[in-house]
């Protein structure tokens, strides 16, 4: 495969995660989406390190797997509590800060 084939999937990838943020009003599925978009980085940082040569991309990409990874620790963790509190992960419900 070509360097554009790899940018051009890495792309779709990003465009599928963004339409996820902008359409879902589920947090879970937000979630999922910005992980996607996460992925879709990956993606074109390893393709574009493989194709000059040069390990910095790829170091980045480990750099944003580590940071996901943490991510969805915490992630998953704050969307248990929500749900335990609200009964749902909807962000129209989740808007009012309710003290």
């Amino acid at each position: 495969m070509m360097l554009n084939d790899y940018l051009i999937l890495s792309t779709i990838l990003f465009c599928i995660g963004l339409i996820g943020v902008i359409r879902r009003k589920n947090l879970l599925m937000l979630f999922f989406a910005s992980e996607i978009m996460l992925n879709a980085v990956n993606v074109g940082l390893a393709a574009v390190s493989k194709f000059h040569g040069d390990l910095s991309g790829q170091m980045f990409a480990f750099f944003i797997i580590a940071v996901a990874a943490s991510e969805v620790a915490i992630g998953l963790g704050l969307l248990i509590l929500a749900y335990k509190r609200k009964n749902s992960l909807s962000l129209d419900n989740l808007q009012s800060m309710g003290g």
